[in-house]
């Protein structure tokens, strides 16, 4: 018979079932919760069914426990058995009645038996029958708290009152004395109701000082029991074993007492007719050596690993397996003259691993727990593991389920793996573990790992004497700091940041300067992580440091109190093992904007992602995200002060300070020359003092100032219909980049690539001077050239080395230079076709070929000479940028000079063959499944005419229009001509290796022009068109290309899967080609699902794309070139002009909204709750006549720099009422600081 084989569990225990039925041929099953999609077991298993959520689950764990959904399963399936697992359904008497109803076998004992001794009363009852002593406690439940009162009054307190139904220590309370059992009986018997559906009670006398010991059986149901002795599981949390060993330290020398208790267990087995794997769990008094039943696990125990390794070959579930399977055969079990029913065959293994290095074995849990706060559960994603897995080795074992980018839901238990370790003796095997726990790295939310290993250095550990009140006893203090307060963007960053470029933000610290200094004045490593933070009123940010380290605070002026005694900031400071660390707002207003804590050997449990440690957009730093009240970073053994500890400062007149107006250097270029601006407009440019938008934020400094950048051209040509668009190219850091006429400054989180003019470039030595730009502060930008960059560059270096000895050097006041207007272009190659070298800020070069049209010539000749650079192994040449007709080279200057680069670029230049139809371009062919004009994307248009703009020549369809702009009669006709064609990829860049596709075939080629204003919200995998490119969008972000389907994303964030690695998380490169299938909108969940769980695989084949060929197909279909361009041209012509008209008449409107002026009158002995800085009101949270509840009460919320910033009631406002409102106060209106929101009386 062919068998089936469903497990009803999850996590590590369904992973080891699944292996072991593999082992054995049989069919494997899983089920799971949306929450468990990427789970191990899911994709272990020969298939997967999901459990859907119905209306009444209360949580992802329900679907689990439901007996008929899993029954019906089975039966729709064909399942022929049924392994529980450990937990949920695995002690429910009527699920294993309901699968053997359903025909099917069960791997566990008897229903009446998990029922018989599931029960823990009725538990006792059998072990008195058999003779086993059990803890002196009541007689059956306990009815009531009289009678409660008084089974403890006989036995006297302490005592444990416990849910008979229970198990894996819920429903269990100590009770000291008489007060305490009438509070706690009423919440224990409906927490039992709640969790067992059985309210019974009883009662047993705690023992404070007591061995937990439990002994492993295997019965066949005939009354025939073999053991594989026993287990010590003394350590434990909450009353849940984190320690396991055999054999049991306390039992070495008491042999006697070690048979007394495997004879009794054995005993009272034999008595049930016991079938299966269970386990007889005993109290044993510490100090007497009496040994009292506690009660039977009718399922295979967590801890049942242990046992194995030390009986070589043992496979429990094996075992369960056959009994099954024996059973269905019209048997009662496995015979007692099998081998599996043999005692002597245990003990014969047992003398086997004495023999080969495994006489004891210890298991420790490894939990996502906070053993700090109380053993808290701390779910997030698990962003680095690593647990040594050693070849060949018979004395290591690791049961897990998690990997590198696991989510820890906060569902289910925190269990993220087991470590069992054997050796020849307890010493040795208590060495084991510690290595490989010392070597172990799990990276992520908190762990028990720091915790375990101060577990095995402990004494009382050590010695086996621990007793089941251990974790009382263990002193343990975590080497970590707690934010006890977030303040506002409080994120991990790193110096430099990461520099593949490809689309991955650099991120980092925005003021670098002040954050390299921070880690000079702890001894730090350049390249060593801090804390970047936003403080403002209201949003302080607090931490508790659990043990001294130096630390010191830099940036924007603040209040910094270590033990509420001030601090000095720019100055290393020592803070107490118990202190508390604050850093607050100043009364007085300062300018500036971050601010940034260094901590003395830095965060060493953070990991390192794509070669940076730095927060970025959903991945690095801390959890991928800001840092929240609660969370806690690990610090380094050596983060404590030296016995000779110099204070280290930076004396008062070099401190930087930030200016309300700010001046910052700037390298002309690439794009502010005539061609883009006309030359009232780039002397306009200059000349303006731009205002900083709240709307600003890591990804870029939004300037305010001018209504219209004067433009030398009506529109981009190819690359859009604004004159701000061009055909994508190579994004420098500090970019100004303007976005229709919105100049923005492009800073850590910016793209490396896109679609608008960079009029300049912030010199690399300025770049700090941008990261402390606060909304409403003001902006000029000074032209200088790229020699005085580098004088700027050294002195910024200069000032940081006279720093680590003696600080003398003031970036401030040292250089002052002119305005330089200048040529951005660097040199201009007049050939066919003609290559201009543009100026794009100090370490970047961009060369563009040709006239501003797609062209796959010019690519080729991009590609050749990107091959010759590199073949050239130039110094200083970092990373090119190649994307449609240019490519940008980085470059490192202090390795390499501007005009060096430009020499040499100019030389490889002149290599380049006249022709370029002799090039080939090596690739891969893959395959992508679409949904075209999908409801994911129509739902962003929705969202986006409800919110942004509801009329514009690309609504209310983007492929309606599509199809209008490039001359098709219809929806369908341009959807076919949109998959006809396989696509080139162009470039990788802009965010997270974006790929700019190009359809190889001309006729197939669609432009449309940039959505203006860009939506907020782009579904991940939506594919869209701008200009005469494609682009699939790696993650749900902002957008304006004109979707026309959802793909998958080429971006898998952790490498999962077969075509991704943790070193290359993206999939396609240049010169790649893309063929689009379509599949329907039910079809795409399914594709998407198993993407995210790493089991989808693209079809790739490798390809090459030849020049000639593609020329002589071009020659082939000229006349239809010639004939599709002429129609798309006057469809872009006239979609221009409906789209300039119903942009204008936006803007009108938007510009006739009457401002809402009036404000509250105010009276005499009113109080006033203004703006703190500038930003827009996005939520008021209180009405005219509320009342103040306390000082920490919300009243509005305002956004600036793209964060929520909650302004508080404040101090001496507790009581007082809501009058009203400021003027001109209203959800979306802007304000200033120090303007009225809310008028209290």
């Amino acid at each position: 018979m062919t068998h089936k084989l469903l497990v009803a569990n999850r996590g590590e225990i369904a992973v080891r079932i699944i292996r072991t039925a593999k082992a054995e041929g049989i069919t494997t099953i899983a089920i799971y919760t949306s929450s468990d999609a990427l789970s191990p077991h899911v994709s272990l298993a020969d298939e997967s069914i999901f459990l859907e959520l119905s209306a009444d689950d209360s949580s992802e764990s329900a679907p689990y426990l439901s007996i008929s959904r899993i029954v019906s399963i089975c039966q729709e399936h064909k399942i022929t058995m049924v392994h529980p697992g450990y937990g949920f359904l695995s002690e429910n008497a009527a699920f294993a009645q309901a699968v053997l109803d359903a025909g099917i076998i069960w791997l566990g004992p008897k229903p009446d038996v998990i029922k018989l001794m599931g029960l823990k009363h009725l538990a006792r009852e059998i072990a008195t029958k058999v003779g086993l002593p059990c803890v002196p406690g009541s007689e059956g439940l306990v009815p009531d708290v009289s009678a409660a009162k008084e089974v403890a009054a006989s036995i006297g307190y302490p005592v444990m009152l416990k849910a008979s139904a229970g198990g894996g220590g819920m429903g269990m309370v100590i009770c000291v004395n008489e007060p305490n059992l009438a509070e706690a009986f009423e919440r224990v018997s409906r927490r039992a109701k709640e969790l067992f559906d059985f309210s019974g009670v009883f009662i047993e006398r705690y023992f404070p000082a007591a061995r937990h010991i439990e002994v492993q059986l295997f019965g066949n149901g005939m009354g025939d029991v073999v053991s594989m002795g026993e287990r010590e599981c003394s350590i434990q949390r909450r009353h849940q074993k984190i320690i396991e060993e055999t054999p049991s330290p306390f039992l070495l020398g008491r042999p006697e007492l070690r048979s007394k208790m495997i004879e009794g267990a054995i005993k009272l087995a034999t008595f049930v007719q016991y079938s299966s794997a269970g386990t007889v769990e005993f109290i044993v008094d510490d100090a007497t050596g009496e040994f009292f039943f506690l009660e039977m696990n009718t399922r295979i125990q967590v801890e049942h690993a242990v046992t194995e390794m030390v009986h070589p070959g043992l496979d429990l579930v094996k075992l369960m397996i056959q009994q099954g399977m024996a059973e269905a055969n019209g048997l009662t079990g496995l015979s007692r003259d099998s081998v599996e029913m043999q005692q002597t065959m245990y003990d014969t293994l047992l003398q086997e691993g004495r023999s080969t290095d495994a006489t004891h074995a210890i298991e420790v849990r490894v939990y996502a727990e906070n053993p700090a706060v109380h053993f808290r559960p701390c779910p997030g994603v698990l962003q680095y593991i690593n647990i040594p897995i050693l070849e060949n080795c018979t004395w290591l074992r690791v049961d897990s389920w998690v990997s590198t980018g696991t989510e820890i839901t906060p569902f289910f238990d925190p269990l993220l793996a087991k470590i069992i370790v054997s050796g020849s003796d307890r010493v040795k095997t208590i060495r084991r573990m510690k290595d490989i726990l010392h070597r172990s790295q799990v990276e992520g939310p908190p762990n028990n790992l720091e915790y375990l290993i101060s577990i095995l250095d402990y004494r009382i550990f050590l010695n086996g004497d621990a007793t089941t009140r251990f974790s009382e006893s263990l002193e343990y203090t975590p080497r970590a700091i707690t934010v006890v307060s977030a303040a506002v963007e409080m994120t991990v960053q790193d110096f430099p940041g990461r520099l593949i470029r490809q689309g991955i933000p650099r991120s980092g610290p925005m003021d670098s300067l002040a954050f390299r200094f921070a880690n000079v004045l702890v001894d730090n490593q350049d390249g060593v992580e801090g804390l970047e933070m936003i403080i403002l009123p209201g949003t302080p940010a607090a931490f508790k440091f659990h043990v001294s380290a130096v630390v010191s605070v830099t940036g924007k002026e603040v209040d910094f109190l270590v033990n509420e005694a001030p601090a000095q900031m720019w100055s290393s400071i020592v803070v107490p093992a118990g202190s508390e660390l604050i850093i607050s707002s100043k009364t007085e207003s300062s300018c500036g904007l971050r601010t940034y804590l260094a901590v003395r050997g830095g965060f060493p449990q953070i990991p390192t992602f794509l070669g940076a440690k730095s927060t970025s957009m959903g991945f690095g730093g801390y959890q991928g995200r800001a840092l929240l009240s609660g969370d806690q970073l690990s610090l380094t053994d050596s983060c404590g002060p030296a016995e000779t500890e110099t204070v280290r400062y930076l004396p008062d007149h070099l401190i930087p300070t930030y200016p309300v107006h700010s001046i910052i250097h700037v390298l002309a270029g690439p794009h502010d020359d005539t061609q883009f601006l006309t030359a009232e407009g780039i002397s306009a440019f200059y000349a303006t003092k731009w205002k900083v938008s709240p709307s600003s934020n890591r990804l870029g400094i939004r300037l305010e100032g001018a209504d219209k950048i004067l433009w030398a051209r009506k529109n981009g040509g190819a690359g859009g219909s604004h004159p701000s668009n061009i055909l994508d190219n190579g994004y420098a850091l500090g970019s100004i980049n303007v976005n229709d006429d919105t100049p923005v400054i492009l800073t850590n989180e910016g793209p490396d690539m896109g679609g608008y003019v960079c009029l300049c470039t912030v010199a690399s030595a300025d770049l700090w001077k941008v990261g402390q730009l606060s909304a409403g502060s003001m902006v000029e930008f000074r032209r200088i050239s790229w020699t005085n960059a580098m004088k700027l560059q050294s002195m910024n270096d200069a000032w940081l080395q006279s720093s680590k000895s003696k600080p003398s050097v003031n970036i401030l006041t040292e250089l002052e230079f002119k305005d330089e207007p200048q040529d951005p272009k660097l040199a201009v190659i007049p050939r066919t076709p003609n290559v201009i070298l543009r100026q794009a800020g100090d370490s970047a070069v961009l060369i563009e070929f040709g006239e501003m049209k797609l062209d796959f010539e010019l690519r080729a000749r991009i590609h050749a000479l990107e091959t010759i650079l590199k073949k050239k192994n130039i110094s200083g040449i970092q990373t090119f940028c190649p994307c449609v007709r240019s490519t940008m080279i980085h470059f490192d200057p202090s390795l390499i000079t501007q005009s060096r680069i430009v020499s040499d670029i100019l030389e490889a230049l002149k290599e380049i063959p006249h022709s370029v139809k002799a090039i080939t371009f090596p690739g891969r062919r893959l395959r992508f499944p679409i949904v075209l004009n999908d409801r994911w994307c129509r739902e962003a248009l929705a969202r986006y005419m409800s919110s942004i703009r509801d009329k514009a020549v690309y609504l209310p369809s983007n492929i309606d229009y599509l199809a209008r702009n490039n001359g098709f009669e219809s929806t369908e006709e341009v959807l076919k001509k949109l998959v006809a064609s396989d696509w080139l990829v162009f470039g990788v860049g802009f965010y997270l290796a974006c790929p700019f596709l190009v359809p190889i075939d001309p006729r197939c080629r669609l432009v449309a022009q940039k959505m203006n204003p860009s939506r907020t919200f782009t579904p991940r995998g939506a594919v869209g068109i701008a200009g005469v490119v494609a682009a699939i969008y790696p993650v749900v972000s902002p957008g304006g290309y004109m979707m026309y389907g959802r793909t998958l994303p080429t971006w898998q964030p952790w490498g999962r899967g077969p075509n991704f690695s943790p070193e290359q998380p993206w999939l396609l490169q240049p010169f790649d080609q893309v063929h689009f299938d379509p599949v329907s909108e039910e079809e795409y969940p399914r594709l998407e699902k198993e993407f995210d769980a790493g089991r989808y695989k693209f079809e790739i084949e490798d390809t090459v794309f030849s020049m000639a060929e593609y020329s002589n197909f071009i020659d082939s279909i000229t006349e239809e070139i010639r004939a599709f361009e002429e129609k798309q041209q006057y469809s872009v012509a006239t979609q221009e002009d409906i789209e300039t008209q119903l942009l204008e008449q936006w803007e009108q409107a938007r510009k006739r909204e009457p401002p809402d002026t009036q404000g509250t009158e105010e009276v005499e002995g009113s109080i006033k709750i203004t703006a703190p800085l500038f930003g827009n009101v996005w939520k008021i949270l209180c009405k005219p006549g509320d009342r103040i509840d306390s000082a920490e009460m919300t009243v509005v919320i305002l956004e600036a720099m793209k964060t929520e910033i909650p302004v508080k009631a404040g101090k001496d406002n507790a009581g007082r009422t809501v009058k009203g409102f400021g003027a001109g106060v209203r959800e979306g209106a802007s304000v200033k600081p120090g303007e009225v929101l809310v008028v209290l009386t």
